[in-house]
């Protein structure tokens, strides 16, 4: 019983986990209401951010950065949610060969600190040389 317990809670913490891969297809950007108005959102309800240092369709988030600041790595096929628009939803190729989902051509990321759906603990803060920001469903980073 104790194993059954154990080995649920892995599988619960690898579901829930930023970047963890999806069990079937699922929602790779949506909207929803937050405190900063209507943001994207993953399909399991985590924040996205855009990095102010990338430029169209390229990522600069590596290392340390990208540590902090996972990339949204896409593994399977793209569908926009709720109020996301599709054609705005694209990827990029990393150095590892890796997808990362971009949003009007802004590559997208989570932060390693934002631990539950819903919270936005880093709108607005300057670190690896650039703005991280929220991003609002037209492409446009909420500053």
């Amino acid at each position: 019983m104790r194993t059954l317990a154990l080995m649920f809670g892995l599988v619960t913490l690898a579901v829930l986990a930023p970047g963890a891969p999806a069990a079937s297809p699922r929602v790779t950007v949506a909207l929803a209401t937050s405190a900063y108005g209507p943001v994207l959102f993953d399909g399991r309800g985590y924040v996205l951010y855009a990095f102010t240092r990338d430029r169209p369709g390229r990522s600069t988030c590596g290392g340390a950065c990208a540590k902090a600041w996972p990339p949204y790595i896409l593994r399977g096929p793209q569908r926009a949610g709720a109020g996301a628009k599709g054609s705005l939803i694209s990827t990029t190729r990393r150095a590892d060969g890796s997808r990362q989902v971009t949003y009007a051509g802004r590559p997208l990321y989570h932060y390693v600190g934002d631990r539950k759906p819903g919270q936005i603990l880093c709108q607005n803060v300057l670190e690896f040389g650039g703005l991280w920001l929220v991003v609002r469903g037209s492409g446009a980073p909420v500053r």
